[in-house]
C-alpha cells in the first residue's frame, strides 16, 4: 500500500514538471504575445490616452527609445542586436512603405519584444494633410502591413507620431485636426523630449552623445527621439553609449507595452 502511495506521488510530481516545463516552452517559443490584443477590436480608453500624451511631463527616471523613420537594412538590425544584448525593449515607429519592402526587420522587432508603433506610410506631409481621408489611409495602410509582416490581423498599434512631431509648426492647423481623427480611430499621438539630433547634420559620435545629455538634463521620464536610418548619422555607433549614459544616471527602460 505504501509503495502505491509512493508512486502516485512520484506521478504527481512528474506530471506537474511536465506541466510546468510546457508552459515555460510555450512561453519562450512563442512571440510577443503583448500585441495579439492590438487590433482594431481592442480600445483605447480615455485615461490611458492622456497618460500616453502627457508620458513626458512625469517625474519618474524612466527612459523610453523610440525610433523613428524605419526598418532600414542600413541601421535597424544593428539597432536590434545592441537592444538585445543590452536586454532593452523599445518602440519603434515604422513608415509603411519600408514596411513592405523589409517585413522580416518589423517581425523581428516584434518577436524580440518590441513595440511596433505608427509613423505614416510616405512619411510625406503634402501627401499626409491633403484630405482626412487621406490620413487616416495612411495610418490603415501602414497597418496592414505591419500586421502582414508580424502575422496579426487587423493590427492596430493605437500609438502615432506625427512626421516631424506634433509641436513642429508645420501644417498646424491640419494637425489639429488630425488629432481629432486619431482619437475617432482609436489612436493617440506622442513626440518626445529628449533627441540627439541624430537626423538634423552630420555629428560626431562624441557630439551626439552630448547633445543626448544636454536634451535629456534635468528631466524625469524621456522619451527619447532617434532614428533607424543612418541617413545623416550612424544612430547605432553611439547606442550603446547612449544606453551606458542613461543608465549611469539612474534610468530605467521601458516602451510603450508597458502602459
Amino acid at each position: 500500500m505504501k509503495i502505491i502511495i509512493l508512486h502516485r506521488k512520484l506521478l504527481f510530481s512528474i506530471l506537474l514538471l511536465c506541466l510546468l516545463f510546457s508552459s515555460l516552452l510555450f512561453y519562450f517559443t512563442m512571440p510577443n504575445s503583448f500585441a495579439l490584443e492590438l487590433t482594431t477590436n481592442s480600445v483605447m480608453d480615455t485615461s490611458l490616452r492622456e497618460e500616453i500624451t502627457t508620458l513626458t511631463k512625469k517625474e519618474e527616471k524612466i527612459a523610453y527609445l523610440t525610433f523613428d523613420d524605419g526598418p532600414t537594412l542600413k541601421a535597424t538590425g544593428k539597432i536590434l542586436d545592441i537592444l538585445k544584448e543590452e536586454e532593452i525593449k523599445a518602440t519603434f515607429f515604422v513608415v509603411g512603405k519600408h514596411v513592405k519592402e523589409h517585413p522580416e526587420l518589423v517581425k523581428r522587432a516584434y518577436e524580440e519584444g518590441h513595440y511596433i508603433a505608427n509613423h505614416g506610410y510616405h512619411h510625406d506631409n503634402k501627401k499626409l494633410y491633403s484630405s482626412n481621408e487621406n490620413f487616416i489611409n495612411e495610418i490603415k495602410n501602414t497597418d496592414i502591413e505591419i500586421g502582414k509582416a508580424i502575422g496579426i490581423e487587423n493590427y492596430c498599434s493605437h500609438v502615432f507620431r506625427f512626421p516631424n512631431g506634433y509641436m513642429s509648426s508645420h501644417y498646424k492647423a491640419k494637425k489639429k485636426e488630425a488629432a481629432k481623427l486619431l482619437s475617432d480611430i482609436g489612436y493617440t499621438y506622442i513626440d518626445w523630449n529628449c533627441l540627439n539630433n541624430d537626423s538634423v547634420k552630420k555629428y560626431s559620435s562624441s557630439q551626439l552623445l552630448k547633445n543626448l545629455k544636454k536634451s535629456a538634463k534635468n528631466k524625469g521620464t524621456l522619451v527619447i527621439l532617434m532614428h533607424d536610418t543612418s541617413d545623416v548619422n550612424d544612430t547605432p555607433s553611439i547606442l550603446k553609449d547612449s544606453i551606458t549614459y542613461l543608465k549611469e544616471q539612474g534610468y530605467e527602460f521601458r516602451n510603450f507595452y508597458d502602459f
